[in-house]
């Protein structure tokens, strides 16, 4: 498994480049993780996302897919584009710590 350096921790990383353990996560490494996905800020609009996915995850043992986001995160799918470009349900997971949704690619 590979380790990187992220806000001043040595972490273990899945082969998806998603953090391997929950338990490293703040919001320190959310932060550091956000600016190499190319978000320079992490908003309110931002952090309901990822305080959703993280929710979902501990209820559920999987990050939501991008349907179940625009339902139920109170975010729509225009807007979730706009705050994680490219493909929102992956890199908000990568963001909040969490496994990358089945059916992502």
């Amino acid at each position: 498994m590979a380790t990187k350096e992220i806000a001043g921790k040595t972490i273990e990383l899945d082969a998806d480049g998603n953090l391997a353990k929950l338990t490293d996560w703040n919001e320190a490494v959310a932060k550091e993780l956000s600016k190499e996905e190319g978000i320079e800020q992490l908003t309110d609009r931002h952090w309901a996302v990822i305080n959703y996915m993280r929710k979902e995850f501990t209820e559920k043992g999987d990050a939501p897919s991008i349907r179940k986001l625009t339902k139920e995160s109170g975010v729509d799918t225009k807007e979730l584009y706009q705050l994680f470009p490219k493909g929102p349900a992956k890199k908000a997971a990568r963001i909040a710590g969490l496994p990358k949704p089945k059916g992502c690619i």
